[in-house]
């Protein structure tokens, strides 16, 4: 048998309830903590959930971007074989909003 390898793993509390991609793949990135962090697993209904072994140190209530200012919409789309527009329109009333003028 090999050697078992020790991973953390970070919770994150959206799913496809809330307008993320269902069919995202293993891999899809997310941006936490100024690096990109992986999908691993399926995407639940209220639940995502990262990889973050390589991060020095997650804390609850940090700050996850799926998509936005440090990955393009039109990557995460790519991972789940659709286009941003679908995804944008996808997001939920759940999803909290924040409008900024431009």
């Amino acid at each position: 048998m090999g050697r078992a390898t020790k991973t953390t793993i970070a919770t994150v509390a959206i799913g496809y309830a809330d307008g993320y991609p269902r069919h995202a793949r293993v891999g899809t990135p997310a941006w936490l903590q100024h690096q990109r962090i992986s999908l691993v697993g399926r995407v639940s209904m209220d639940m995502l959930t990262f990889d973050v072994t390589d991060l020095a140190q997650v804390k609850v209530n940090d700050r996850v971007e799926l998509w936005g200012e440090h990955l393009p919409v039109e990557e995460v789309a790519e991972c789940a074989s659709t286009i941003s527009y679908e995804l944008l329109c996808r997001v939920s009333p759940r999803v909290k909003r924040r409008y900024v003028d431009g």
